[in-house]
């Protein structure tokens, strides 16, 4: 019964109308994605005041630890997902969920200080879960408007969460320790939901193929061969991801330390409203880039929206710190910025590389490339942060490293952009030589 119930929607799926199709699998990513957001994200809403480890704030530990796990998650993932087959993700996804959720109760159970550990558990299987979701929707010719779901959980989910668990703690006083596990419970059911509709979303059809290329898995050889040729490129990407992981990673562990610095006694819902208007300006922004259907073009674009991207959240920072903005401006601008810059890479840029270069890849194995340098750089500047620099400010770091990483990111993008430009050259001659040696034969 369930079968058919699957193949009645699947055909459906398969024979209505783009936009019901798009909003579909919008919905689906938007919601599996969020939901993940509620295992990973609550935890760090608390402060866990008074209590230290290892010479550090208790909660700076928590978050090293779950972010340690998430990034050998994606070390992992490189491998997994890159040769992940499409009969595997349904059971593989909400087993990786179902173990999240069980280090959450260790986290509560497990007593302090031995619960760190949970945390680290926690991060471990849920780095793999974007990737899952995003194979259900890479290789179609509306791949950056299916990933509106994807992005817009992205910017939204943590701030809208720390909103939920501020309102329920508000409402049922439970310990800091129990709250991660009662949030993620309580998004569970919908989780399912969100997976099935996933799982029920047709296969890419032959225009799909024809305007994208056909995504399949990647073995060890064909690993090696793309990045013989295509290497360069892919690290200098993974270098700009890495500077703008750790910045958006920062920004959003350590929201409540920086808000409680720049305006003290700000209202607990700052954190949804500045993330939701930051996710309407980016989905329109990179929304639009799926309508072009010229690879070439897609990507230009993309890198001069990358471009933007980095400039609005410097420019943003500069303002501030000359008060010609308050705080809330910022953090918003600061957000907008970032995301303009973050998002493209998972949803949008590889996506075009794949198709413009007829790669035979899939997105998934470039971007946990990127998510795993891009979250031990988010490990290396906490660890920084604690001995290096134990008395300055949280809202210090972020503005100190949003004029870092400005100028570095704005040349490696023109790197990017030189890189992929070349090696379209090279394409393009071999090409026409190919065609002479035929017509000459």
């Amino acid at each position: 019964m369930e079968n058919t119930k699957k193949s009645n929607v699947t055909t459906w799926l398969s024979r209505t109308s783009d936009i019901a199709f798009i909003l579909w699998c919008s919905i689906a990513a938007f919601g599996a994605y969020f939901c993940m957001y509620a295992f990973r994200k609550p935890f760090n809403t608390g402060h866990y005041d008074g209590l230290r480890l290892f010479g550090m704030d208790y909660k700076s530990v928590l978050i090293i630890a779950q972010v340690f796990g998430y990034m050998l998650s994606k070390f992992i993932g490189i491998k997994v997902i890159a040769e992940l087959k499409s009969a595997q993700r349904v059971w593989l996804i909400i087993s990786l969920i179902l173990a999240a959720g069980l280090s959450l109760l260790l986290f509560a159970l497990v007593p302090f200080p031995y619960n760190f550990i949970c945390l680290f558990l926690n991060g471990l299987p849920l780095g793999m879960i974007w990737g899952i979701v995003f194979s259900f929707l890479e290789g179609r010719r509306f791949t950056e408007l299916l990933g509106f779901g994807l992005n817009i959980s992205i910017i939204v989910a943590s701030g809208v969460l720390k909103t939920i668990y501020v309102f329920i703690q508000q409402q049922i006083h439970i310990s800091e320790f129990w709250m991660p596990f009662i949030v993620g419970a309580l998004f569970f059911p919908f989780f399912l939901l969100f997976v099935w509709m996933l799982a029920v979303i047709p296969v890419p059809n032959e225009k799909d193929r024809l305007l994208r290329t056909e995504r399949i898995p990647m073995d060890k050889e064909t690993r090696k061969h793309t990045m013989a040729l295509y290497g360069v490129g892919v690290v200098t990407i993974v270098v700009v991801y890495a500077f703008l992981t750790v910045m958006r990673d920062f920004r959003d562990n350590f929201s409540v330390e920086i808000w409680d610095e720049i305006q003290p006694g700000y209202v607990g819902t700052v954190f949804a409203t500045t993330e939701i208007i930051s996710s309407i300006v980016v989905i329109l922004s990179v929304g639009l880039i799926a309508f072009i259907r010229n690879n070439h073009k897609g990507f230009l674009c993309t890198l001069i929206l990358m471009v933007f991207g980095v400039l609005l959240s410097g420019t943003g920072t500069l303002l501030f710190q000359m008060h010609y903005l308050n705080a809330y401006s910022w953090m918003m601008l600061l957000g907008i910025g970032l995301f303009l810059a973050y998002t493209p890479v998972q949803t949008v840029l590889f996506e075009r590389i794949i198709a413009l270069f007829k790669l035979k890849a899939n997105a998934g194995f470039f971007v946990y490339i990127c998510d795993s340098v891009g979250y031990l750089g988010s490990v290396a500047l906490l660890l920084f942060k604690e001995f290096g620099l134990p008395g300055v400010r949280w809202s210090s770091i972020l503005i100190y490293f949003s004029y870092a990483i400005t100028p570095i990111c704005l040349i490696l993008l023109l790197a990017i952009f030189i890189f992929f430009t070349d090696k379209l050259r090279s394409k393009k001659k071999q090409s026409v030589h190919a065609e002479a040696d035929i017509i000459l034969k």
